[in-house]
């Protein structure tokens, strides 16, 4: 009898229980929900000779940062599928090895070449897609419409009830600036099953680009209690509903999140989740004028010396300027910007200059140099996407920007940054400042 996939795809595996098994994992492996590794595992041990399962296991370890397992899982399915898969089969293990052992270069042409023949392979589809997929660290700076180029050139292979599309489809529209396109089809996602942490996290995004703050701060508060601590997406969205609070002027409410979930302590998340997001906050926290209780900055820069030891990831990199800037480790930054300007020189650091130029003017923001800050990051507005991460995330360096050219008396162009942030989306917190600016 043969089997299939949840979207009709051919599975070479000779057990019904393990094909079973590897399509409830991998829903729950696009769904960022618990149970993927156990449930994949089960798959696997149903039939060990099933290369897919082994590399469905690959993909979540190296989502959950486990390169050693990824490594080691991804090591058993390209053996056996080159012993019996087929050519999606050998094909999809493939693009999936480069993508887990960090190769992520040729990973997305092989996942761009592997969706042309085989569209509606999910797990490969997902590679370029999201926030830090692999379109978004790649350097590239159109990387919102390219992911929207794929999407709709893949839209009639799924059908119109397919959760998982719908949420990727939506989001990415929600971040190139289809916003109310991009929130319907989101919403439906959601609709259609909301155990699906991707789908509250791409709602709470189009909502944020919608100026629904309020909304996204219901939703999650609704929602979260739905999903286990353990989800790898718990701390980030809860991030999303503290980044809400403090936008309309509730630091207490932002603070109150922070600790109870997104936190180093606390979070479960994936180290760069934890990391970026708890440096974001702190940073906006402190840049609003706001008071950043004592301990969290140091807190912070522990737990990022323990995951991120080394330079060359361009948004976790852009995040450990903000964060040695705010702690007033000038030399670790100094040598940080030196590091990621060698990186860019060698052309290694495919995201290029605008990473030591977003740490140098971190410090120079930090150390009350606004001019100096202006003038480092007005060039490089424009190349800021080339960091990856999501519009939310990255509107951290503008804020830092609007910031400093308020501080540094330059109110002409802060009204003007002003004017089209609130043209792009309603905000009670750029409202409060531009108001500040003409009083």
């Amino acid at each position: 009898m043969a089997h299939a996939d949840s979207r009709g795809l051919a599975i070479s595996t000779t057990s019904e229980e393990a094909a079973r098994l590897y399509r409830e994992g991998v829903d729950l492996l696009i769904s960022a929900w618990p149970g993927a590794v156990e449930t994949l595992l089960q798959a696997a041990a149903a039939d060990p000779a099933f290369a897919l399962a082994h590399a469905a296991l690959a993909r979540v370890y190296a989502i959950r940062a486990r390169p050693a397992d990824a490594r080691a899982a991804i090591a058993t399915a390209s053996a056996l599928v080159a012993r019996s898969g087929t050519p999606r089969e050998r094909s999809h293990v493939a693009a999936l090895e480069l993508a887990v052992t960090g190769q992520s270069a040729k990973a997305l042409p092989a996942a761009l070449a592997h969706v042309e023949s085989w569209p509606r392979d999910v797990l490969i589809l997902s590679l370029p897609l999201g926030a830090f997929g692999l379109f978004a660290f790649s350097g590239m700076a159109d990387h919102d419409q390219a992911r929207v180029d794929l999407c709709e050139r893949h839209a009639h292979d799924f059908a119109a009830d397919d959760w998982w599309f719908l949420t990727y489809r939506g989001w990415s529209h929600a971040e190139n600036g289809a916003v109310r396109l991009g929130r319907d089809l989101a919403q439906r996602g959601f609709d259609i099953r909301p155990e699906n942490a991707n789908g509250a996290h791409a709602l709470s995004h189009a909502m944020f680009e919608d100026g629904a703050g309020r909304e996204a701060e219901e939703l999650i508060g609704r929602w979260l209690p739905s999903y286990d601590r353990s989800g790898v997406l718990h701390g980030h969205i809860a991030w999303h509903e503290a980044l809400s609070a403090l936008e309309r002027g509730d630091p207490a409410r932002a603070l109150a999140v922070y600790e109870e979930y997104i936190q180093p302590s606390v979070s479960q998340g994936m180290p760069i989740n934890i990391m970026t997001d708890t440096v974001s906050l702190l940073w906006r926290l402190q840049a609003y004028g706001h008071e950043v209780p004592k301990g969290l900055w140091e807190t912070a820069k522990t737990y990022a010396a323990s995951k991120f030891p080394a330079p060359g990831l361009a948004f976790a990199d852009a995040h450990l300027g903000l964060l040695a800037a705010a702690t007033g480790d000038n030399a670790a930054a100094t040598e940080r910007i030196d590091v990621l300007t060698r990186l860019v020189e060698d052309g290694a650091m495919a995201a290029g200059p605008v990473v030591p130029a977003i740490c140098r003017a971190a410090l120079a923001f930090a150390d009350g140099d606004y001019a100096g800050c202006v003038r480092i990051l007005e060039p490089m507005a424009g190349d800021v996407a080339r960091i990856g991460g999501s519009g939310a995330q990255r509107e951290i360096i503008e804020d830092t920007l609007l910031v400093a050219l308020m501080r540094s008396g330059e109110a002409v162009k802060a009204r003007t940054l002003l004017d089209e942030r609130l043209h792009r989306r309603p905000s009670p917190r750029d409202t409060l400042w531009k108001s500040r600016i003409a009083a």
